[in-house]
């Protein structure tokens, strides 16, 4: 389990500024047959518009492609090796099957060097091991769980998260999902035995604004400290509390207002929800 490292008050930014120890990192180079060249964009679109704010810059990096659906069946595996992943929260693993084949998969906690893991029916309800929800106990702690059967794992991919299979009832099993929710998924998707690694990941602190940028965050300027012209909630003489609910500089209400979309489809999939309408 990783830990976490503080550093001596040698000046403001390192005064508050925790990371990880990285003690259950075996290899800082990637395999590179499993990388790819991963292109900025800065928040903008492909028309050059800005849609999403306060991102640019930051270090450079190349992609990890995971293999999500864990598309190997029955063939066993070996840990090689578990890697740093700059593009997400959790820790990734490097399989070796048995027909020489190589594969990133999501770590799981208490994966280590050298274990065997194995997807498919005969696997055992083990950490690592790839299963099919219908194939599952009841009870049992689960992470990368597929939405549609063959799709690949779209939920619990996060650092330190975990779910847990409640009930199976017809064709469908009932998920706990971390947020609370209960969701009915099809016992025909996949999930993976165990617990996201990298539990201390949530108790990291960035301890200055320079680590954010490394990041790719640019900074957050309140829309009262704007002129009229830049938000609706700018201009005004002296400093003005805005005058109006808050919201976008598109004017968009930001506290409050539901911005989700109607999905019958998938809203009756919720069996309990992770708050109250």
């Amino acid at each position: 389990m990783a830990e976490i490292k503080k550093y001596k008050p040698t000046s403001p930014g390192r005064r508050f500024m925790t990371v990880s120890t990285f003690d259950e990192i075996t290899t800082d180079k990637p395999n590179k047959s499993l990388t790819v060249g991963l292109k900025k964009n800065g928040g903008r679109n492909n028309r050059g518009r800005l849609t999403v704010r306060h991102q640019g810059g930051g270090s450079k990096r190349k992609y990890r492609i995971i293999d999500f659906r864990r598309k190997k069946s029955e063939i066993p595996a070996k840990v090689s090796s578990i890697e740093y992943d700059p593009n997400r929260s959790a820790r990734i693993a490097l399989l070796k099957y048995y027909d020489g084949e190589k594969a990133y998969i999501l770590c799981p906690e208490k994966l280590k060097v050298g274990d065997i893991i194995i997807s498919g029916k005969e696997a055992d309800i083990k950490v690592g091991n790839t299963k099919f929800l219908k194939d599952i106990p009841t009870g049992t702690l689960i992470h990368n769980i597929e939405l549609n059967p063959g799709q690949g794992g779209k939920l619990v991919r996060s650092a330190g998260v975990v779910a847990q299979l409640m009930a199976k009832e017809g064709k469908y099993a009932h998920i706990r999902l971390p947020s609370g929710e209960v969701r009915l998924i099809n016992l025909e998707c996949k999930a993976s035995i165990g617990q996201i690694g990298n539990l201390a990941h949530g108790n990291l602190s960035i301890g200055k604004a320079g680590k954010s940028r490394w990041l790719g965050i640019r900074p957050t300027v309140r829309g009262v400290a704007m002129n009229p012209i830049d938000h609706p909630m700018g201009g005004g003489e002296g400093k003005s509390s805005g005058g109006r609910h808050p919201c976008s500089p598109t004017g968009v209400l930001s506290k409050g207002y539901r911005t989700r979309k109607k999905n019958k489809l998938s809203d009756k999939y919720i069996v309990k929800r992770r708050t109250k309408k």
